[in-house]
Order: structure tokens, then C-alpha cells, then sequence
């Protein structure tokens, strides 16, 4: 069945109907904008989430330690990812359903608007030819008219017993000349019948037909576009199902880890004073008078410690060592500002190495820089280090003192870690250049098509070098074997080392 056998004369039905089918089309397409929009609001709206009760700060550093806030963190890095996904969904739905349809919808325009103006066309023509055909019948009708009164006319005169026979003979000469035109007007007109009935057939049997036939054809590929774009729109939210399965289990993962009994046993380890509990108060025999230098003696010890424990922040500018804090206490802010020093010191020496390096670059290339110019930077860098390593030698000592006499941890590591920052001081032979340095290893989870530009496509099971962690955004560049390089969904990898 086909529209140009079963539906040759419905013309308005058919313009009607693919007019409806392309607004189907456009409205299919403005839903799956509206939805890309949402996807894209709904993952901005999740990362400014996150963002927002993402910690920062030393002292969020050390809620972290307890299971329950490191499982919100967790919580809101899952969080951070499955917003990415939504990303993606969004983006692929973009690209691969909205993008494609409008322009499918364009061509398919166009090509409706040109079949029906062939149509029109075509009926315009054979009106033309029915409206000649007309005329030609008409001027039969007129001359066959003028002959039959002609011959009436001849036939009058030769029966009237008055006229001359030059009369009747001229009478009779007009109607066989008014017949002969008639003659000739009746085999125009059955010519142009002939050829009439012949276009007419041609344009209901084959020239219309077969242009509605083209119709049908376009509803019926627009048709099958629009079923292979609906299963499109479910697959691109299956294809992210197991990373989004995969963030919510990480999200249960988090929950499931807490122990409450670890938190509480850090709390107390961390907290813990070393104080034994205040002894019971001495009676005090009123009898012989108050002795109030006794009983100030006796009952300020555990006062003066309980002050010094609960406002020990008041006097922190009289005791740069902890001195007033308990033992266990006073060993873990020394240990705590040793860390901080060593993080400084080491900041400060990578500042003097690079400033070292680029001094002698300038030398060897004055036309890049003067090499006096980063004097004062080197000067004030390496005064900077001396006053770092006589703050931490203080400090250290301190803890030296706190522990007993044994040398802390946090000194021998920072001491090896001298011997090596000092060995790469000596090496300044090398080139400076600005080219990033890998940063790790990983391998590809998931495969992702990298449709967008900056992005790259990669493959399950892939080895990648990763050239920049994720900003927060949900993306990281990454460097392939081929020498191809460009931004991946963070999610879709797992680092390697």
C-alpha cells in the first residue's frame, strides 16, 4: 500500500500530515534541549552543593582523621562524580539527538516544501491543458454554429422563387465554406481531447503518484529517525548507570566504613592530658584559725592546672614551647609545628632551587633576562631558609626534651629529606623549561567517546599518564600511547600509580 494508489486524490490530507509530522519532530526537539538544560543546571546546582560543604582548613583536617567526617568527604567526592555523569548525559544528548534532528528537520523541510510545490505544478499544468481544451470545444461549438445557420441560410435562398441563381449559389458557397472550418475546428478539438485525456491519465496514474510516493517516503525516514532518537535518549542514561551505580555504592561504602569505636578511641588519644585526678580536699580546723596560705596551697594546684588546661589560648604568647600544656598534649603541638616548618622550609627551598635555575639560564641566554635581577628574590629566599632552619632546630629540640631525649620521627625524615633537596641543589646543569611533568598513572574504567573539543576518546582497559587532576569540574588531561592528548571524565579512570 502507498499513498500515491490509495490516496491519489487527498492532497490536503497528505499536506496536513507531513506538516504534523515535522512539528512532532521540532517539538521532540525543543524537549530534549529543555532536558539538556536541566541535566546541565542540576549538575552545576550539585557541584556549587558540594563545593559549599567541601572543608578546608587545619582544623577541618583534623575532623578528618575521625571516620564520620571522612565519610562525608567521601560522600561529597561521590557526590562531585555523579554530578559529572549527569554532564555527560547532557552532553551526549547535545550532540547526538538535538544537534542531529535540527538539521534532519532543516533537510527534511525543505524536501516537503519542493515535493509539494511539484505537485502543485503539476496540477497547474494539466488546468492549462483543460482550460485549452475548453477554448478549442467552444470554437467547435461556435464555427459548427455558424455552419448550421449558413446552410439554413443557403437553404432559404435556393427555396425563394425571387432570388437570382447568383444569390443561391453564393448562398451555398458560404455554408460549405462555414462547414469546412467546422470540419477542421471538431478535428482540432478531438486532437486536443486526445491529448488532454492522455496528460490527465499520465498525472493521476504516474506524475502525482509518484511524487506523493516521495512523500511517504520522507514521513516514514522521518518517522524512523524519531524511534532511533527516542531508544537514543534511554541509552545514553543507561550508558552512565554503572558509573552512577558505581558512586552510590562508593556513597554506602562511606557509611559502612564509620566506626564509632575508632572515633572515640582517637578522640581520647588525641585529648587525653596525662593528669592524674585532683586528690580529696584536706579538712581544715576553723578552730585555730584560717591558715590561708595553707589552704590556698592545697586547693589551687588542681585550679591553677584546670585554668591552664581550659584557657590555655590567654597565655600562649608567654609559652612559645607548649610549656603550659600537659605532656601528652605538648608533644603534639611541638610535632604539629615541626610538620609546619619542614612543609615552609621545603616550599622556601623548591622557590630557591627554580630562581637558581633560572639565574643560570639568564646567563647562559642574556637576551631572556638579567641574571642581577633575581638577586634580591635569591637573597631574600635563602634568608627566609635560615630563619625556617633555626626555628625548626628550636623546636625540635623542645620535642627532644618533651620525649625524653629521643629524637623525633618528623626530624630524621626532614633531615634525609635535606640531603636530598641539598644533591638536587648542586645539579644545576640541567635545562629549564616550562613543559608539565607527568603527574601519575592510570587506567581506563570505562569507554568514552570524546565527541567535544579538548576532549579525547579512550578505550576500556587503557594505560593513560595523567598530565592534570581533576580541578573539581569532574574532568582531568590525560597524555595515550599515540602521543594523543586531551581532557576524560575523572570517573571513567582509576589511578594506577
Amino acid at each position: 500500500m502507498d499513498w500515491g494508489t490509495d490516496l491519489w486524490d487527498q492532497y490536503d490530507v497528505i499536506d496536513k500530515h507531513t506538516q504534523s509530522g515535522l512539528d512532532l519532530m521540532e517539538r521532540y526537539i525543543k524537549f530534549v534541549k529543555e532536558r539538556t538544560d536541566i541535566e546541565q543546571n542540576y549538575a552545576k546546582q550539585l557541584r556549587n552543593l558540594t563545593k559549599k560543604y567541601n572543608k578546608r582548613g587545619n582544623k577541618d583536617d583534623q575532623d578528618c582523621k575521625y571516620s564520620n567526617h571522612a565519610a562525608f568527604q567521601e560522600i561529597l567526592n561521590e557526590l562531585n562524580d555523579y554530578a559529572g555523569q549527569r554532564e555527560v548525559i547532557a552532553e551526549s544528548m547535545s550532540t547526538t539527538i538535538y544537534v542531529d534532528l535540527t538539521k534532519q528537520l532543516q533537510d527534511l523541510k525543505a524536501e516537503r516544501k519542493n515535493h509539494l510545490l511539484d505537485v502543485k505544478k503539476a496540477q497547474q499544468n494539466l488546468e492549462s491543458s483543460f482550460k485549452h481544451l475548453e477554448s478549442i470545444k467552444k470554437r467547435s461549438a461556435k464555427e459548427w454554429a455558424e455552419a448550421e445557420k449558413a446552410t439554413q441560410q443557403a437553404e432559404k435562398i435556393d427555396n425563394d422563387p425571387n432570388a437570382t441563381k447568383p444569390d443561391v449559389d453564393k448562398a451555398k458557397q458560404h455554408a460549405n465554406t462555414r462547414t469546412h472550418i467546422a470540419d477542421e475546428c471538431r478535428t482540432d478539438y478531438a486532437a486536443e481531447l486526445q491529448k488532454y485525456n492522455k496528460e490527465q491519465k499520465s498525472h493521476y496514474y504516474s506524475d502525482v503518484p509518484q511524487i506523493f510516493n516521495k512523500l511517504q517516503d520522507m514521513d516514514e525516514r522521518r518517522i524512523r529517525m524519531l524511534a532511533e532518537k527516542y531508544c537514543r535518549f534511554s541509552e545514553i542514561e543507561k550508558s552512565v548507570l554503572p558509573i552512577i551505580t558505581k558512586c552510590l555504592d562508593g556513597i554506602i561504602a562511606a557509611g559502612q566504613r564509620i566506626d564509632e569505636k575508632k572515633d572515640s578511641k582517637l578522640l581520647i588519644e588525641h585529648h587525653k592530658s596525662g593528669f592524674e585526678r585532683p586528690g580529696d580536699v584536706e579538712f581544715e580546723d576553723y578552730n585555730q584559725g584560717v591558715k590561708k596560705a595553707i589552704s590556698e596551697s592545697n586547693l589551687n594546684p588542681p585550679k591553677v592546672r584546670g585554668k591552664l588546661r581550659l584557657f590555655g589560648k590567654k597565655h600562649k604568647a608567654q609559652s612559645e614551647d607548649f610549656s603550659h600544656l600537659p605532656p601528652e598534649q605538648r608533644k603534639k603541638k611541638l610535632q604539629a609545628k615541626i610538620e609546619e616548618i619542614s612543609k615552609d622550609l621545603q616550599k622556601t627551598q623548591d622557590q630557591s632551587e627554580a630562581l637558581d635555575k633560572m639565574k643560570g639560564v639568564y646567563e647562559q641566554n642574556p637576551q631572556m633576562g638579567d641574571p642581577a635581577s633575581l638577586e634580591p628574590q635569591i637573597s631574600e629566599t635563602s634568608q627566609k631558609m635560615s630563619r625556617l632552619k633555626g626555628e625548626l632546630n628550636k623546636y625540635e629540640t623542645w620535642l627532644s626534651e618533651a620525649v625524653g631525649g629521643e629524637e623525633s620521627p618528623s626530624n630524621n625524615n626532614f633531615q634525609h629529606g635535606n640531603d636530598n633537596s641539598q644533591n638536587i641543589y648542586n645539579s644545576f646543569e640541567e635545562d629549564f623549561d616550562d613543559i608539565p611533568s607527568p603527574i601519575g598513572q592510570c587506567e581506563a574504567l570505562y569507554t568514552f567517546q570524546g565527541n567535544s573539543e579538548g576532549t579525547v576518546s579512550i578505550s576500556e582497559g587503557e594505560l593513560l599518564t595523567i598530565m592534570e587532576n581533576d580541578k573539581g569540574d569532574g574532568w582531568m588531561r590525560v597524555l595515550k600511547g599515540n602521543g594523543e592528548e586531551g581532557y576524560i571524565p575523572s570517573s571513567y579512570v582509576k589511578q594506577t600509580a
